[in-house]
């Protein structure tokens, strides 16, 4: 069963995991640019987080023939667009380029996964 703190804790790293995708896709895309300090960029995850969270599963809902019709490919896209989104929110980020986005959607995910992996409950 799962309890209030539990989703809690759970919110809190998904937050610090995204602020540590992004502050390494900062670090290995020399287009994906951060001009902020520590708070901006937990502010940033914290806004990834509440977008992944209300908006990402409305698109892939919406999306979900094309999503099919690609094999899955399609979320690359969607995932591309929320961080254009990110980019819009947030006026310390600046991403140029396409193919930076697409790398920036990778390394985000790659993060997500090998945190996710380490932080998720395991079943008894």
């Amino acid at each position: 069963m799962l309890t209030w703190s539990y989703l809690n804790m759970r919110f809190i790293v998904q937050i610090l995991t995204n602020t540590l995708a992004l502050f390494v896709a900062d670090y290995l895309l020399q287009n994906f640019i951060f001009k902020g300090d520590i708070l901006t960029l937990i502010i940033a995850g914290l806004i990834l987080g509440l977008i992944n969270f209300f908006i990402r599963p409305i698109l892939k809902l919406i999306s979900a023939p094309l999503i099919l019709l690609s094999l899955g490919l399609f979320t690359l896209v969607i995932n591309m667009a929320l961080l254009w989104l990110l980019e819009y929110l947030i006026p310390e980020l600046a991403i140029n380029g396409i193919f930076t986005y697409f790398w920036a959607t990778l390394i985000i995910a790659a993060v997500n996964i090998v945190l996710g992996t380490k932080t998720r409950k395991k079943k008894d």
